[in-house]
């Protein structure tokens, strides 16, 4: 199936017109003949022998950017001084920066800002510890960590390679939740050096975010961190995922009217985020979910499970259903993917319960194309944002974090991220919502702060948040 024409693969032209009747017309006729799009032509008046204009085109992939370019070239009365793809040239340089919090305008700022007035609060310090909490970067400052083990859907493409992943993770805890943040790629090779690391820089930082670390190391790497540091850890991969995908559940549930603890589920791979969706649905009252991964459904006494799929199977699949996806699709009531892309068949919808709910959440190509099962399901999300129903972690991450922060928890619980899912959830109102918008958008402030009020609110009654103390 040709992908369709994406921002994410949009150039952007530097052309000349002649200004003569039909010229706009014929490359706006040649751009959509090779299929592209023409997202933005910016404003102009027509003065003069010719025009210069800069034209943003939607292409489908790399190759198709240069059919584009070769249409436009061929176009009479078109002159092409240059083009470029716009997300590299948004990368060019990274995506943050570090910028003063106060001025060294003058003598005196520079006495307080640095020698010798700072050595009065590195003593406060030394006396005081917990003064770092609010007396340095330590109140706002989360470290993104990752060993570029398994990046999107790219897999394995080491610590320079995560780099963009996880500067643009940084650029969105701060648009998003107000929270700094800093990329820090490590050139490990076990999960042991990760954790070494870590802890090593932990006096730096106020929380840790791990991202893009393979399982079942990842696993290893945040319960090792949780246990030695006393501040949130967090694995995005793993929980961010859960909170969204159960904020997806309880909307989709508010439409068709069912119970979760009803309702049969299946989820399509049993990695990191799998098992900690399926501990996250467990929490909120669902009784019968089955996992699958490449070896099939995952039960108590299968081979091949490592200790996270061991307590994923003790806590699922009772009657032990066993087979291919294929195979335990019958009588369904929700599909959660986070595999692999087009594992799942109309076939296979077909045979789930009335009003099915399918969650394919594999990035950056579903479990199946909603369009292939319009009219099938009630209720399809997907992890992009090119569909209606986008399940995306940004809106569970920065308000996480905002809140832990806000509250100086030493640790995100599993009622804390059950209140952030809930916060997300109830941001859709009953007006607003319907079977193509049971999430908020990303871009409304006010849910990084339901979220992070709530999350914070439970900080304080499980306990974990040093302002009780």
């Amino acid at each position: 199936m040709t992908k369709p024409p994406a921002t994410q693969y949009s150039i952007s032209l530097s052309v000349t017109l002649d200004n003569v009747p039909g010229v706009l017309g014929r490359l706006a006729a040649s751009i959509g003949e090779v299929g592209g799009n023409i997202y933005a032509v910016d404003s102009f008046v027509a003065k003069g022998a010719v025009v210069d204009r800069e034209i943003v085109v939607n292409c489908s992939d790399v190759d198709h950017q240069k059919v584009v370019v070769a249409a436009v070239e061929q176009t009479d009365g078109i002159t092409l001084h240059d083009w470029h793809d716009r997300t590299f040239r948004m990368h060019e340089g990274g995506k943050i920066e570090v910028l003063p919090l106060c001025s060294v305008g003058d003598q005196d700022d520079l006495s307080m800002a640095y020698s010798p007035g700072v050595a009065r609060i590195c003593t406060a310090i030394e006396n005081d510890e917990a003064l770092a909490d609010s007396h340095t970067i330590r109140k706002n400052t989360v470290a993104i960590v990752s060993d570029g083990s398994a990046v999107l859907g790219l897999g394995n493409i080491g610590p320079k390679g995560a780099m963009p992943v996880m500067e643009g993770k940084a650029l969105l805890f701060k648009a998003f939740g107000g929270v700094d943040a800093f990329p820090i790629c490590l050139d490990v090779s076990s999960p042991e050096e990760i954790i070494e690391t870590v802890i090593r820089l932990a006096p730096t930082f106020g929380g840790v975010n791990l991202e893009d670390i393979a399982a079942p190391g990842a696993f290893q790497v945040e319960e090792a961190l949780k246990e030695a540091l006393d501040i949130p850890i967090f694995h995005d991969d793993q929980h961010g995922t859960a909170v969204v995908t159960l904020a997806a559940v309880q909307n989709a549930l508010r439409i068709t009217g069912k119970d979760l603890a009803d309702l049969s589920i299946v989820i399509s791979g049993v990695g990191a985020a799998g098992v900690a969706i399926g501990k996250i649905l467990l929490g909120a009252g669902a009784t019968d979910i089955v996992g699958v991964d490449s070896k099939g459904a995952v039960y108590d006494g299968r081979d091949g499970l490592n200790s996270w799929k061991q307590w994923f199977a003790e806590n699922t699949n009772q009657s032990k259903k066993a087979g291919s996806l294929a195979d335990v699709m019958s009588g369904v009531d929700i599909f959660i993917g986070v595999s692999a892309p087009d594992i799942l068949t109309v076939e296979d919808i077909g045979n789930m319960n009335s009003d099915p709910i399918v969650f394919a959440m594999a990035n950056p190509d579903p479990e199946i194309r909603p369009e292939l099962v319009e009219g099938i399901v009630r209720v399809m999300g997907t992890g992009r944002s090119d569909y209606p129903n986008q399940i995306n972690n940004v809106l569970a991450f920065p308000g996480i974090f905002r809140g832990a922060l806000d509250a100086c928890a030493t640790d995100i619980t599993e009622n804390m991220k059950l209140a952030a899912a809930r916060a997300i959830a109830d941001s859709v109102t009953d007006a607003e919502l319907n079977e193509y918008n049971i999430m908020p958008s990303v871009f409304d402030p006010a849910v990084t702060q339901r979220v992070a009020a709530a999350v914070a609110e439970v900080a304080l009654s499980d306990g974990v948040s040093r302002l009780d103390k």
